[in-house]
């Protein structure tokens, strides 16, 4: 998709929401159905079933995916979903491109042998490998405002309130 296609897309939607902001706020979803008999939790991703269960590193026989990876393969994602539609919007031309999301998790907290240890990852890196010819000022923006616009990263950096409850019958 080139800037053209990608601002006839958006064109609409932004005067829209610039005109009536409430139309902007949307909630999404995310649901999974808990297996206990596999200590796993099956997720419709819309286009296939992914099974999360315990990583090896905290007692899973790495049979199921990872839902740690699967946070950082979500990042990924979005990153460079983002990235690719700021390069159409800059007319930075990408032939082919991969971005790595990698993150440091010490399984000490999760397991609950120290209660000081971190549940959680307490670094992200995200890396961007990318063919292209654009300049090096123009990747700084690029970089910058694939950052900016990235909803999962954003979401993991700005730390949103979250809620918990069990319904139970």
């Amino acid at each position: 998709m080139n800037a053209q296609q990608l601002r006839e897309r958006q064109s609409p939607l932004k005067a829209k929401y610039k005109d009536e902001p409430g139309s902007a706020k949307r909630v999404l979803h995310g649901e999974g159905v808990l297996v206990p008999e596999n200590l796993s939790c099956r997720v419709d991703m819309g286009f296939g079933v992914a099974e999360a269960g315990l990583h090896p590193a905290a007692g899973g026989d790495g049979s199921w995916a990872c839902s740690g990876d699967m946070l950082l393969q979500t990042l990924a994602a979005c990153a460079g979903v983002t990235m690719t539609a700021v390069a159409a919007a800059m007319e930075i031309h990408i032939e082919s491109g991969a971005v790595r999301a990698e993150g440091d998790l010490d399984f000490r907290g999760t397991l609950g042998v120290d209660r000081t240890a971190p549940v959680g990852f307490t670094g992200i890196r995200l890396f961007f490998d990318l063919k292209t010819d654009a300049a090096p000022d123009q990747l700084e923006t690029l970089l910058k405002l694939t950052e900016r616009y990235c909803v999962v990263l954003q979401t993991l950096q700005g730390g949103p309130a979250i809620s918990s409850e069990i319904n139970a019958g």
